[in-house]
């Protein structure tokens, strides 16, 4: 078993764990109790969030409180102009790897995906299974699998692309993967291509949360305000749930002005593992820059 196909599986715990948090927050579970309900002993459930996540669960659970989530966007009305003043308009980063975007052009758009060849396969993350699509201009689709629903990803492909030829490869997706997610590819120096399919707003709401740094998040209203249209915040939250490339193109990085998570179209037990697992990153990132 290599190290993204267990991290994969422990996820499974992990979300169970999360999610067990969230049904019982009004009395706040003990960490033995959590364990129990995910199947494992209290040092078991210790050894797990080391491997997976770095940290033992007690930390990690403090990355998931709604205190936290209010801490993360008391700066969040600047991080975008900073960003963009800063020229980070251009190539995103994401962990160490650099992230770039190619849009598709109206002709292309209206083609429906005619002439494109897609690559797609299944492969192990940090968050459980995803599905992974590329083309010869990047990738163009990540989804991440929820209740074994790999034939309902693979439609939702198609009907991204009506009319692109779709073969399943693992084999040319595998190594794209790994770069993605940390494994053997990881140090691949070259950057991320985005190939992005959506209107010209969902395509300005995108390019916005490429943005948004590691251990960062904003508000629906923060990224409106960003596009220079403070009203739209619901136009806003209909884009990123609309997200063809999530992870990658970082929409689990908005959460609700009151400090809530808000939901997230792979699950929101997914968005606030996704913000913790990247908030203790981004720590480690400030630790070893001292």
């Amino acid at each position: 078993m290599n190290d993204l196909t267990r991290l994969s599986e422990d996820y499974e715990r992990v979300e169970r764990s999360i999610k067990y948090l969230e049904n019982n927050a009004h009395r706040q579970p003990p960490l033995d109790e959590i364990a129990n309900n995910v199947g494992l002993s209290e040092f078991h459930f210790q050894r797990l969030f080391s491997r997976w996540v770095g940290i033992s669960p007690k930390r990690f659970l403090q990355f998931l409180t709604k205190e936290y989530a209010k801490a993360l966007i008391m700066s969040a009305s600047t991080i975008l102009d900073a960003a963009h003043d800063a020229g980070l308009s251009g190539p995103s980063r994401l962990h160490d790897l650099m992230v770039t975007s190619e849009a598709v052009t109206p002709g292309e758009l209206k083609r429906q995906g005619e002439g494109i060849r897609i690559a797609f396969g299944f492969h192990p993350s940090p968050f459980g299974k995803c599905l992974l699509a590329v083309t010869k201009r990047g990738i163009c689709g990540l989804r991440f699998v929820n209740n074994h629903n790999e034939i309902r990803l693979v439609e939702w492909l198609q009907q991204r692309w009506p009319k692109a030829e779709l073969s399943q490869d693992s084999e040319k997706t595998r190594g794209l993967s790994e770069k993605v997610f940390g494994g053997t590819a990881q140090h691949d120096p070259s950057p991320l291509y985005l190939y992005i399919k959506g209107t010209n707003f969902q395509l300005q709401v995108w390019e916005a949360l490429l943005k948004i740094p590691l251990g960062s998040a904003v508000t629906y209203q923060d990224i409106a305000r960003h596009l220079g249209m403070p009203n739209a915040a619901r136009a806003v939250g209909n884009a990123v749930g609309a997200n063809p490339i999530p992870f990658l193109i970082p929409c689990h990085r908005v959460i609700r002005k009151m400090g809530e998570f808000g939901n997230y179209g792979e699950g929101p037990a997914r968005k606030k593992a996704l913000l913790g697992w990247e908030a203790v990153r981004a720590e480690r990132a400030v630790s070893s820059s001292v």
